[in-house]
């Protein structure tokens, strides 16, 4: 039986080197030209991940505030239904669509998968023939899970206990997954209410899922489907607001 080629994932450092040459040089010739021998750096310099820190901190107060807002609403929109017939119409008409729309927690058989970077060698070096891309968990390996896991008919999907909806976006800054506003880091754990076996076909024929089953065999990759008996995947609970959207 002959073995498929081993396929590339997609890498930006190609494209972004040159470009990251040249800015380094201008910097380079500007701190030399404005520093004429002194410290640029004085001062506490802000490192990134204080920043991430922060801004998870944040988001947390906010979503605290959000859940609490949420429920004083709910209060007083049940209080109004019992009062205005059209308030409660309504009401039941949200309450019907809420499991579809992902706000109800659901929970049954399905799967979790984990996914995770190659495990660091002793000695710092790469497997032979490993690109320092090729040792990460991207973007587009999630995304071709989350895929993959939709188009085996799941009934809710989950990212890190995160509740994924239609308007939801999973991105990765670096080796860090950033969803809904907060960050997190691998291993990435994708949880979902699905038949197993229909995770594993759809896994099986996706192309993109393909070239990360390659990786992992190559460079020890962290790729595992585990079938479980049960499952809870949470509500969503953040904005519902649609901020961009075009006709197709």
């Amino acid at each position: 039986m002959r073995s498929l080629p081993r396929l590339r994932r997609p890498s930006a450092w190609g494209a972004l080197v040159p470009v990251v040459a040249l800015a380094a040089g201008l910097l380079f010739a500007t701190s030399g030209r404005t520093a004429q021998g002194t410290d640029l750096r004085a001062g506490e310099i802000t490192q990134l991940s204080e920043l991430i820190e922060e801004r998870d901190a944040a988001v947390a107060r906010q979503a605290a505030q959000l859940a609490d807002l949420q429920r004083q609403v709910q209060e007083l929109t049940d209080e109004a239904a019992t009062r205005d017939g059209v308030v409660a119409e309504a009401t039941a008409q949200g309450a019907a669509g809420a499991s579809a729309a992902g706000l109800t927690p659901v929970s049954g058989s399905g799967v979790v998968i984990t996914l995770d970077d190659a495990r660091q060698r002793s000695d710092g070096s790469l497997p032979p023939g490993a690109r320092p891309d090729d040792v990460v968990i991207h973007q587009s390996d999630v995304q071709a899970v989350v895929n993959a896991v939709w188009a085996a008919g799941a009934d809710g999907v989950a990212v890190m206990d995160q509740r994924l909806i239609s308007t939801s976006a999973v991105r990765c800054v670096g080796n860090t997954l950033l969803l809904q506003g907060r960050t997190y880091s691998p291993p990435f754990v994708v949880t979902a209410v699905v038949d197993a076996s229909a995770v594993r076909s759809a896994l099986s024929s996706s192309p993109q899922v393909a070239v990360l089953r390659q990786a992992a065999d190559a460079f020890g990759l962290t790729f595992e489907v585990r079938e479980r008996p049960q499952v809870s995947v949470p509500a969503y609970d953040g904005g519902l607001t649609l901020q961009y959207a075009s006709a197709g």
